[in-house]
């Protein structure tokens, strides 16, 4: 698909099939995505977390309540460490969230082209999170998204409203 089309027309999907397995290949191209995302002076401070076994998204479901999340047959979690990011010396600003953020996006629009659904999520729960993935201390989760096929009863909804180009445009 032309990459402006997927751009386009991706939506979150909140109603997976989870009868339906996504194919290794298909994975690894998605994964493959976001491993060649760019980041703060190359420095890839990311770490993608596959889980799809049973025991694990039991786990990782309890995180977030919502019913559809239940049924995608992967979970992809995106986490890293402020260390292994780019500092910026003069105000301390540091990268990680923005590095990691470009990474999951990379991997959200590839699954898109995949024919996959996703649905970025925020509102889960840190801990539980943390604690599910028995993650390090000081490896923090940036986002998290259920990843597999669309039901074939799932009706992509109406694109939401965009404000126009020229509200959000300055040139100078």
């Amino acid at each position: 698909m032309d990459l402006n089309e997927v751009i386009r027309y991706r939506v979150s999907v909140r109603d997976y099939d989870p009868k339906r397995p996504v194919e290794k290949e298909v994975l690894k191209r998605v994964l493959e995505a976001g491993r060649l995302a760019p980041s703060a002076t190359n420095a890839q401070p990311w770490k993608f977390i596959v889980v799809s076994s049973p025991e694990i998204l039991k786990r990782v479901r309890e995180c977030y309540a919502k019913p559809w999340f239940h049924d995608a047959p992967i979970i992809l979690v995106v986490t890293g460490r402020q260390q292994d990011a780019w500092t910026r010396s003069y105000d301390g600003y540091n990268s990680l969230e923005t590095d990691l953020t470009i990474a999951m996006d990379h991997m959200i629009l590839a699954a898109e082209n995949e024919g996959l659904g996703t649905c970025w999520i925020a509102a889960y729960d840190p801990a539980k999170l943390h604690a599910a993935l028995s993650l390090e201390g000081d490896e923090q989760v940036f986002s998290i998204t259920p990843l597999g096929y669309p039901r074939s009863s799932f009706v992509k909804p109406e694109r939401k409203l965009r404000k126009p180009l020229e509200e959000l445009v300055t040139f100078l």
